[in-house]
């Protein structure tokens, strides 16, 4: 079987169960199981999802049945298949480290259905509610860690540099190797909040593969950070080999937005939403101590690293409804004749574009493939804005 390009995003929230009950409370409630596999399959274009709330016992039951039914199959090297979709089975779990004062989410990945049923039952003895997403886990994080590997998963520390619920994000300089076992950690996730160069001045983090993902919390948000990997097909076994760039396996680009058009980039008070600087302990507008201190300003505490490494290209995207004057109307033009954003994104030509949207639209779209958008810092509590180089 040749290596082939495929798109991934392995960070997809559960907004409610087949019975209609709350899985992640602030997901849409639209966020279903059959309604993620059409967004990803059929509207965005992504092969390999991940949906990091498997371990919720009715959500797991769902699957169970689609395989029962036909509906999907489980493959022999991990992951379920829906049609062009390959579903990897995912947990975020919430860990508390008293070495760096806060909670910590990571995920979860176990290859198969029996293993992960198995992993729900072992959490339910460590959680207080096991139906719900990103519980508390009452444990040590290397017990997490070893139980993944015995069911053979894999281990992600989850958007590492946000400023709440992340390994890197609060105020105490904690180091990975002090919190998790780094030999049992098979990638970092970036998060929304940073970028590959942004990550790389922690030399600690060198020896990782980096992955993007939307952490999605409704439909129209898949995808709006995502990976090209190279792989023989979209698959648990396969998409491991690319972490560890096995037999010309790899990622080979990372998609994602500008860090920079984050709400959480520059340093603000919380109180008033007012920028403040990089080392100020106290808001001189309101005179608050609600300091968050944004991502740029934290990476700049922790810098390490005085060399960086080779690593696939990131490239800077939006999601197409960023563009100025594309609106759903017009998108849905424009999946009528490419059929999935990655299409339009990714493939179609300028002489293809212009057949269904004017010149401005049309130069905006190319212009994403190659990172090429102006971008307005976020900051004071609120998202940056983007326009497009038309040349």
């Amino acid at each position: 079987m040749p290596l082939n390009e495929f798109f991934a995003d392995l960070h997809i929230h559960i907004g409610r169960d087949q019975e209609n009950n709350p899985v992640k409370i602030s997901a849409s409630h639209t966020l279903t199981l059959k309604n993620i596999i059409h967004e990803a399959g059929k509207r965005k274009g992504i092969d390999l999802i991940g949906i990091i709330d498997c371990h919720s016992p009715n959500v797991l039951t769902e699957i169970e049945q689609c395989v029962i039914q036909a509906d999907a199959v489980q493959l022999q090297t991990g992951g379920i298949r829906f049609g062009r979709v390959t579903l990897l089975l995912g947990s975020e779990i919430e860990l508390y480290d008293t070495t760096c004062q806060g909670p910590i989410h990571v995920l979860c990945f176990i290859p198969t259905l029996e293993n992960m049923r198995y992993f729900s039952n072992w959490l339910k003895m460590k959680m207080t509610n096991i139906s719900l997403s990103s519980q508390r886990f009452y444990g040590t994080a290397k017990e997490l860690q070893q139980k993944v590997k015995e069911l053979d998963g894999l281990f992600i520390p989850a958007h590492v540099f946000t400023p709440f619920k992340s390994l890197y994000g609060k105020g105490v300089n904690c180091s990975l190797e002090e919190v998790l076992d780094p030999t049992m950690i098979d990638a970092i996730e970036l998060g929304l909040s940073a970028d590959t160069d942004m990550a790389d001045q922690i030399a600690e983090l060198h020896s990782y593969t980096y992955v993007t993902n939307s952490d999605s919390h409704s439909l129209g948000k898949i995808a709006r950070e995502y990976q090209k990997v190279t792989l023989r097909e979209p698959s648990f076994v396969e998409f491991t080999a690319a972490l560890y760039e096995k037999d010309g396996r790899k990622i080979a680009a990372n998609y994602g937005m500008n860090p920079k058009l984050g709400k959480y980039y520059s340093t603000v008070c919380r109180a008033c939403s007012n920028q403040v600087g990089a080392k100020d302990m106290i808001c001189s507008h309101c005179n608050s101590k609600a300091i968050v201190r944004g991502v740029f300003d934290r990476i700049q505490q922790l810098k390490t690293a005085t060399t960086k490494r080779t690593r696939p290209p990131y490239i800077y995207q939006v999601p197409l409804d960023y563009i100025p004057g594309l609106g759903p109307k017009t998108l849905e033009k424009l999946l009528d004749a490419f059929q999935t954003e990655m299409n339009i994104i990714h493939f179609a030509t300028e002489k293809q574009l212009l057949q269904v949207v004017n010149e401005k639209i049309a130069k905006a779209i190319l212009a994403m493939r190659t990172g090429k958008q102006h971008i307005q810092a976020g900051g004071g509590g609120t998202y940056g804005r983007v326009t497009f180089d038309h040349k």
